[in-house]
């Protein structure tokens, strides 16, 4: 067992064996098909298990990284800003860009894309659901057109003077701090809608 989760690769691909088996077990006490619904349902998993990835280390670099590196003594911040921070908004911008792509899938599957989007004030689900899409639209944006371009200079990935850094950092900062406090009103909107209605 210490061999599987000694390797990041090896525990998903046997998390990936482990649902599965479980499709099986379900699959052979219950009718399981493989039609709209479970289309519908699939691409709702991915789009939660991508929102978790996305708001997970968003809020790991709000409520952990950012307020421990003052704390880092400056021998032990290259660790962070050479190896950490890129390795997790690597996964953080592809997450939200997966969040925000499978999101859209589903609701065109579902048939709401349109009334949510325009925001249907007839319809509680849709104008919820369209709030919370429109709020993780604008996180999304941040991401990709702001945060990212200004890590990459923060981080000394693309050339930049000391000047730049620093005023890249707090922007990248202050943007991803936004996206906390959007991130709020988002998750209640999107787990709101598929509750209340």
């Amino acid at each position: 067992m210490s061999n599987i989760l000694s390797s990041l690769l090896k525990t998903v691909i046997s998390g990936f064996i482990l649902l599965f088996l479980i499709m099986l077990i379900i699959s052979s006490t219950s009718e399981l098909y493989f039609d709209y619904s479970y289309l519908s349902f699939f691409f709702r998993w991915i789009h939660v298990l991508s929102g978790v990835m996305w708001i997970g280390l968003l809020w790991y670099f709000n409520f952990v990284q950012i307020p421990s590196m003052p704390n880092i003594p400056n021998e032990q911040k290259p660790a962070i800003s050479k190896f950490i921070a890129p390795e997790a908004l690597f996964w953080f911008r592809w997450a939200a860009l997966a969040t925000l792509i499978t999101g859209l899938i589903l609701a065109h599957i579902n048939g709401y894309l349109h009334d949510a989007l325009t925001l249907d004030t007839s319809d509680g689900k849709n104008l919820m659901i369209g709030i919370g899409m429109w709020l993780g639209t604008i996180m999304a944006f941040n991401v990709w057109g702001v945060i990212w371009p200004n890590q990459k200079k923060a981080l000394g990935i693309v050339e930049a003077s000391a000047e730049q850094k620093a005023a890249s950092a707090k922007k990248a900062m202050l943007f991803s701090r936004t996206n906390t406090l959007l991130s709020i009103p988002m998750l209640y909107c999107m787990v709101g809608a598929q509750n209340l209605y």
